[in-house]
């Protein structure tokens, strides 16, 4: 499990510098955190693992391969203890309508009243170095991303450095060094500190890069506290019995990034797509690059007791836990991931139309996080599909030809007609 803005790549140490925290007095947040010298020991050290992504809308699949526009009005149904129970589309789709209303609202509101800069201890001089440390891990880490936030005004560069930062470290508090301490309350704490966070009170450096960036843009806490919510599944779920349930836990670690950044991004100005169309397009790359993960790193995953897999389809493919365990590229194996991997380029598909509605200079970052990660559905095919002993990845040659096309692409204006209605079906 991980976190991305478009990129492969790899984890910054943070459980440590959490552990810190909690012996932090209140009154001294920003001090109390670990050195900017001691931040930058530990970024050196690296930690294999999937990256989790960022944007794009929800798909429906089916076994007949058709596609479907985001669920407006579903069809509820009851658990055995007849309980109605809310699909996971729907859930995630209500939360895309009101993240699209509230920054709307949000927006309206900055612009009527300017909120000031974040006043923290000291001068503007830590601030500065704050938002200078987040580019230094977005370099580090994430470094064809990096490249492409080059190409935003400063502003909103390094607003993107500092969900991206957050995003990280969040995901090693389960992921990292020191996942093995953490608990369902320290995770409470770290969801506290998020809340003092918005609130203008950041516990450390990097919390006050973002602590700034969301009094500046119109960025919500809810997809944040979704993503610890994603955490907290980590500590206790590693099984999905079925797509519905995968479908949740992938919103929650790795469409949410999708809708804390398309505030930062901004969208076109000549677009004629509703925000609601553009947020449910930003979820879809966020599900469509987790899935890629997901499908890449089974191998790793099963090693450490852990299938990101929907338990009815292995069944239905006549597969189960112990062939995965096992490493077995069977016939049955290949016919599986040929599904899954369908699955997760219609999600991209979704995407596309998406990234297009984008303020022009954020299209050309976003495109490569597209062309990029759907590229590793390739790697897993020229593979065999042998997941399990062979890592997918996508080589710099063929990096370097994608950043072309990507920016090739984020030179086409948005659609002079709206999108269609959400809910009517294609194809």
């Amino acid at each position: 499990m991980a976190v991305a803005l478009g990129r492969l790549v790899l984890p910054i140490e943070v459980s440590s510098s959490f552990c810190s925290m909690e012996t932090a007095r209140r009154g001294s947040h920003f001090f109390s955190s670990p050195s900017l010298e001691d931040e930058r020991r530990k970024t050196k050290k690296k930690n294999q693992r999937r990256a989790r992504p960022m944007l794009y809308s929800s798909v429906k699949i089916e076994t007949e391969n058709r596609r479907y526009l985001p669920v407006v009005s579903s069809s509820f149904v009851a658990n055995p203890a007849g309980e109605v129970v809310i699909p996971s589309e729907q859930r995630v789709y209500d939360v895309v309508l009101k993240q699209a209303a509230l920054v709307k609202e949000l927006s309206s509101t900055k612009a009527a009243e300017k909120k000031p800069d974040l006043v923290l201890p000291g001068d503007r001089t830590l601030l500065n170095e704050a938002y200078e440390r987040c580019g230094e891990v977005c370099a580090e880490y994430a470094k064809t991303f990096y490249l492409g936030t080059l190409l935003m005004t400063p502003e909103k560069r390094k607003a993107i450095w500092a969900i991206y930062v957050w995003c990280r470290r969040t995901d090693e508090l389960v992921d990292g060094p020191n996942a093995s301490h953490i608990t369902p309350a320290a995770l409470d704490r770290w969801d506290s500190r998020l809340d003092d966070l918005f609130a203008g009170r950041p516990y450390d450096m990097l919390d006050a890069a973002l602590s700034d960036t969301v009094a500046k843009f119109p960025v919500d806490i809810q997809p944040f506290r979704d993503m610890i919510e994603g955490m907290r599944l980590d500590l206790k779920k590693s099984r999905y019995m079925n797509f519905d349930e995968l479908y949740l836990y992938c919103y929650y670690v790795a469409g949410t990034v999708g809708l804390m950044s398309v505030p930062v991004m901004g969208i076109a100005g000549d677009s004629q797509a509703t925000t609601e169309a553009v947020y449910n397009a930003a979820l879809a790359l966020g599900i469509a690059n987790q899935l890629t993960n997901i499908l890449r790193d089974v191998g790793e995953d099963a090693r450490r007791g852990r299938i990101y897999l929907p338990q009815d389809e292995l069944a239905q493919a006549g597969l189960s836990d112990e062939d995965i365990f096992a490493g077995r590229v069977t016939d049955k194996w290949r016919n599986f991931m040929k599904n899954q991997i369908k699955r997760a380029r219609l999600f991209f598909d979704q995407a596309e139309s998406g990234v297009t509605e984008l303020s022009d200079a954020s299209r050309w970052p976003v495109w490569a996080s597209l062309l990029l990660y759907r590229q590793i559905l390739d790697e897993i095919e020229a593979n065999d599909y042998n997941n399990f002993t062979k890592r997918a990845y996508v080589s710099k040659g063929k990096k370097l030809l994608a950043l072309p096309v990507a920016y090739a692409r984020s030179l086409i204006r948005p659609s002079r007609t709206p999108p269609p209605t959400f809910g009517k079906r294609l194809g």
